[in-house]
């Protein structure tokens, strides 16, 4: 895996998980890979995957049972919520990239739509 160099290892993994929950590829209520596991799959020390699901735990984004693992949270609105603040952030990023493009705000709308119209 490939990692930014401007962002902690731990914090781009919290939003690996992030993405994988929003996008179905771990469901609610569904356990987590083990530490281990996860670590083996990102290439990473086992103490920085702790850390990322120590933080998702803080955020109520998943949680620990003792002895059984680590879980996606079933709180239909913890999930809705953290799907609406991702999304937030996508569009918040689209539009500060597209102003250092030198488009104004006004003429999103307009991109956008012809983007839609043709399919791209």
């Amino acid at each position: 895996m490939n990692f930014d160099s401007g962002l902690p290892i731990y914090m781009q993994i919290v939003e690996i998980i992030k993405t994988r929950i929003v996008t179905g590829i771990l469901k609610s209520g569904e356990k987590l890979p083990s530490v281990r596991d996860m670590a083996t799959e990102l290439k990473v020390n086992p103490n920085t995957i702790q850390r990322s699901y120590g933080e998702l735990e803080r955020e109520n984004i998943v949680f620990t049972q003792r002895g059984m693992g680590t879980f996606v949270t079933d709180e239909e609105s913890t999930l809705k919520g953290l799907k609406a603040t991702m999304a937030r952030e996508k569009i918040i990023s689209f539009m500060e990239d597209m102003e250092r493009l030198g488009y104004g705000r006004d003429e999103l709308p307009g991109i956008i739509e012809k983007m839609i119209v043709e399919g791209k």
